[in-house]
């Protein structure tokens, strides 16, 4: 029989979540290069770890091909990236200062 000293308000437990990843180490480069270039550019910039075209990095990131040209033409005039034209299409690849900002020794 349940007495009025038995009773509690009714609760609910969620699980914490990314709890595997609480103790991983955290990548502070990535995050400096987020504060430094925006998360979209140093997104791109992580992707172009083997070359790529505007049309596969929008696929790849979720932003409009615009965006990702507009990103780009920074990105390149930054130093960061160098393309190529192969037919119709232009490769965008890092250059040796974009994979030095990205993985610093």
């Amino acid at each position: 029989m349940l007495t009025v000293t038995d009773w509690a308000p009714p609760w609910a437990i969620y699980h914490a979540r990314a709890v595997g990843t609480l103790w991983e180490g955290r990548n502070r480069s990535g995050a400096a290069l987020e504060r430094l270039l925006g998360a979209s550019r140093a997104r791109l910039l992580g992707y172009l770890a083997s070359p790529a075209t505007t049309t596969q990095l929008a696929d790849r990131t979720g932003l409009t091909p615009g965006a990702v040209s507009q990103h780009l033409t920074i990105l390149y005039d930054a130093g960061l990236v160098d393309r190529s034209r192969q037919g119709r299409e232009v490769i965008y690849l890092l250059t040796d200062t974009g994979t030095a900002l990205l993985n610093p020794a």
